[in-house]
């Protein structure tokens, strides 16, 4: 059986999902045969998982995967190609891409709330204990069924890994995401379209709070005064920069390298009759020049590859005054015991480097916070916020599910479920600690003598006579 097993295993990756030799072999196969094998695989599964929800094969029936499941969380396959598909190809990318396509479809709330359901009592099973005998019997006639060949059709179509700034096209990486469109973010973002980590005072507070609340808490750690020029190196669609504006007193200016960002951030602006201190520019951050009292980089070095963080702070140290406040906030990953380890490209990261964010590379906080002292920043705060970015990404996911209509509409069912997926996972990492996020405050500091900073951090929480 092990033998012929493996032979047949030879024809999946040489001949593909829809080849002539697959559709042959699946001719073969009764669709009674099929829907009986799948069925005897997760009952043997569920014997051993006891896990909290259902699976529903395509001919409507249902298998619950243990003994005490949630009657409205299931998992449904639209064919038996499906686990054709994911037996010969197990891999993170296939069972995405079958979700994207719509060949596997979640029930039971968004994805988070099925993921959260679905996480409950989750045992390992370990090989010892699968019946292989049984399994191989029932494996062979899914193995034979040929998929659809259904393929993603949103991706970056050039290398998404590029890291070193000579071959880098920023441009191309930053509208691949952001110029998707702005009232697709509308749907999931709050009024003042921020996409970044929330702040919440409370964990009970809305979206829109939190998000006002993170901007008022970037401008204290700026420690913003009236009159100051302060510089919002990729600035979205303006937020920080009329918040800023409005509330400090300053003198904003901001740039991106989205057209759509920018677009909307000067109408923004106009509208809010902000055009006389605040300004927004289509321009990459390192052919900026002049003097900032104050600079703000809210998600952006993320985008910008370890390789060129040199370049990155360097240039941010040039544009700013003796003295002045650099808060660089962006999402960070766990150091590892080696940099062989931290280097390695893992398949979640490579699909999100594909379809979601080309270029991008995340740090560990160590390496980030020497990269700043190596380029001449005192570093003065590091505050972890993963717990807000848990709760952010939640929300996002939990409005972009319950606008389904209008989401698919905008960028069509693929996108939108790519969407949720990442959501719903990035939301799974920071709660499980694999993801974190912080926010750096540091100091240029290019003489010796005082930081010129308060004693005590009393002024980010406490206004004067509190």
């Amino acid at each position: 059986m092990h033998a012929y097993v493996s032979g047949l295993a030879r024809f999946a990756p040489i001949h593909g999902e829809g080849s002539d030799i697959s559709r042959f072999f699946g001719s073969i196969v009764s669709d009674e045969r099929r829907l009986q094998s799948a069925r005897k695989i997760f009952e043997h599964v569920a014997e051993l998982a006891n896990a909290r929800f259902s699976i529903r094969l395509w001919d409507g029936s249902m298998v619950p995967l243990g003994r005490d499941v949630d009657p409205s969380c299931f998992v449904s396959f639209d064919g038996p190609g499906v686990l054709g598909s994911l037996l010969r190809r197990p891999t993170i990318e296939n069972l995405l891409r079958q979700y994207v396509t719509g060949r596997i479809e979640v029930h039971g709330g968004d994805l988070i709330a099925f993921a959260e359901t679905a996480r409950e009592n989750r045992p390992k099973i370990r090989l010892r204990d699968l019946k292989m005998s049984l399994l191989l019997h029932h494996v062979i006639p899914l193995w034979l069924t040929p998929g659809d060949g259904s393929k993603v059709k949103h991706r970056f179509r050039r290398d998404e890994t590029e890291s070193g700034q000579a071959r880098r096209d920023n441009r191309d990486f930053i509208q691949f995401h952001y110029d998707l469109s702005n009232e697709f973010y509308a749907l999931f973002l709050d009024p003042e379209m921020q996409y970044s980590c929330a702040y919440f005072t409370d964990w009970g507070n809305s979206l829109e709070r939190a998000q006002i609340d993170k901007l008022n808490m970037i401008c204290r750690k700026l420690r913003l005064a009236p009159g100051e020029r302060l510089l919002d190196i990729g600035c979205g669609w303006g937020g920080l920069l009329c918040y800023a504006a409005r509330n400090f007193g300053v003198r904003a200016h901001g740039v991106t390298l989205s057209q759509k960002q920018h677009d909307y951030a000067w109408e923004k602006i106009r509208e809010l009759g902000l055009e006389d201190r605040v300004t927004v520019e289509l321009r990459d951050y390192t052919t900026l020049e002049g003097t900032y009292d104050k600079i703000a980089s809210i998600g952006m070095y993320e985008h910008v590859g370890i390789a060129n963080y040199p370049t990155y702070f360097r240039k941010i140290r040039s544009l700013l005054r003796d003295r002045g406040i650099l808060l660089n906030h962006g999402i960070c990953r766990r150091a590892k015991s080696s940099r062989r380890k931290f280097g390695k490209v893992r398949p979640e990261k490579r699909l999100i480097l594909k379809y979601i964010f080309p270029g991008s590379e995340l740090d560990h906080i160590g390496h980030t916070v020497e990269s700043m002292e190596t380029c001449g920043f005192e570093v003065h705060d590091v505050e972890n916020w993963r717990e807000h970015y848990t709760l952010t990404c939640k929300t996002w996911c939990q409005r972009l599910s319950s606008h389904r209509e209008e989401a698919v509409a905008l960028v069509g069912p693929q996108r939108y479920r790519m969407w949720l997926a990442y959501l719903a996972g990035v939301s799974i990492g920071f709660a499980d600690g694999s993801l974190r996020v912080y926010q750096t405050v540091a100091t240029k500091h290019k003489a010796k003598g005082p930081s010129g900073l308060p004693p005590t951090r009393r002024g980010l929480y406490f206004s004067e006579g509190e």
